[in-house]
């Protein structure tokens, strides 16, 4: 789910979360943290426009993805 989340085929929003117990959030999260932290340590060329452009839009959907994730487990008082 998370690197569907990091290419792009998948977003969360706060209603398909609801069908997810604490348990699975929790998986979710620390999914959406290890697929990061993998697109980090990607190497890109420096002259690579495309692939640098491609990166970031990755960074970007995980971080709004697990600013998602956080959101709602704190309105619905789930421990993470």
């Amino acid at each position: 789910m998370a690197q569907d989340i990091a290419v792009g085929y998948q977003s969360l929003s706060p209603p398909g979360l609801k069908k997810y117990t604490p348990a699975d959030l929790k998986i979710i999260l620390n999914n959406i943290n290890m697929v990061k932290r993998e697109i980090r340590q990607m190497q890109v060329p420096q002259d690579d426009v495309g692939m640098i452009k491609a990166k970031n839009m990755q960074i970007s959907r995980m971080n709004q993805a697990e600013m998602v994730l956080r959101t709602y487990c704190k309105k619905m008082r789930i421990p993470i």
